[in-house]
């Protein structure tokens, strides 16, 4: 692949612009990892983005670099990819973000991510630029990732249910909420082990269009990965308020044994995924495992609408942030 001509100050700048996403990216999805353990009063919000925030980080000595490698070289064709290309995806992200969290809105950075990506690179080069196989396998997740989160979360829920039968809730309710600590820490191991590395994943592709890494490198180079993992750890530990109360009491109604079924179903899903580096949205995987949650003890439990809204929000993340992302890549080319 030929490299493109990118002055220090312009990759620079893109670096930093990627790690302003990536600690968005934290700021916004930290209600995905302390949602449930803050509304079911195990955990002070303070305690629980602290926790969750250090599990976010621990994630680089736990997950794989594939979901980066995904992201890096598998999205869109690396010849088109350039500063304008860049620019434009993040910006597109981050506006995206800003939105939905302004409206505390759970959509998908992830996503949000992806679209920025596409929408940029289409504008510069047409739909050929994009490499189907990573972007389908992509797509998919937006149905797959939560459709296991509620398989998952439910099947966990009356796994429970039937072998605390005969337990009094007060017991059961004592054990739960220790357990939940266990859940909410693992399900943050993989919202920080698949989430910062598709940052790793943008500045990757750029170092790469900017000749600075061979494009045969197995993965990016350790201050990337070290930068990402801080950056979104950061991000988590200012946390996102406004959609704490959406994800953790709007959907359902959940006390610590829910909690820690949703955390566990939605933990085993990120990590699978991590596993076979698949980027998936946080936001989708935890919704979902809470509604199976919540649809495992009755159907009335779970406040249909109100995920419904939230689907709405998936269905137009992509495309959304991906008009943005043209629009600012059309931008770039003019001022950069």
């Amino acid at each position: 692949m030929d490299t493109v001509n990118i002055s220090i100050y312009v990759l620079g700048m893109l670096v930093v612009l990627a790690l302003i996403f990536d600690f968005m990216n934290g700021f916004h999805d930290s209600a995905n990892s302390i949602a449930t353990v803050v509304s079911t009063g195990v955990l002070k919000p303070q305690h629980a983005v602290a926790m969750a925030a250090f599990f976010n980080f621990i994630a680089i000595f736990v997950v794989n670099m594939k979901v980066a490698q995904t992201i890096g070289k598998g999205t869109i064709d690396p010849s088109v990819v350039d500063h304008y290309v860049i620019f434009g995806a993040l910006v597109g992200a981050i506006s995206w973000n800003l939105i939905t969290w302004y409206y505390g809105i759970p959509s998908s950075s992830s996503h949000a991510l992806i679209g920025g990506l596409v929408g940029a690179a289409v504008a510069k080069a047409g739909t050929g630029s994009l490499i189907s196989g990573g972007l389908l396998k992509t797509v998919a997740f937006i149905v797959v990732a939560p459709l296991l989160g509620f398989v998952l979360g439910s099947v966990i829920m009356l796994i429970v249910a039937w072998v605390f039968v005969k337990a009094t809730p007060r017991k059961v309710d004592g054990l739960f909420r220790k357990l939940q600590l266990v859940s909410a820490a693992a399900y943050s191991l993989g919202h920080g082990g698949n989430d910062a590395q598709k940052t790793m994943g943008i500045i990757w592709m750029l170092l790469i269009a900017a000749g600075y890494v061979s494009a045969n490198d197995a993965h990016p180079p350790a201050w990337v990965i070290i930068s990402c993992y801080a950056a979104i750890a950061f991000g988590t530990l200012f946390g996102g308020w406004r959609i704490v109360k959406t994800m953790g009491q709007k959907i359902t109604k959940l006390k610590p044994v829910g909690g820690f079924c949703a955390e566990t179903g939605g933990a085993m899903t990120l990590l699978m995924s991590s596993a076979f580096g698949i980027p998936v949205s946080t936001t989708h995987t935890i919704t979902g495992a809470i509604v199976g949650v919540g649809a495992a003890q009755k159907a009335s439990a779970v406040r249909w609408g109100v995920a419904g809204n939230i689907v709405w929000a998936w269905i137009f993340t992509i495309p959304a942030s991906a008009f943005i992302a043209a629009v600012a890549w059309w931008i770039g080319t003019h001022i950069m």
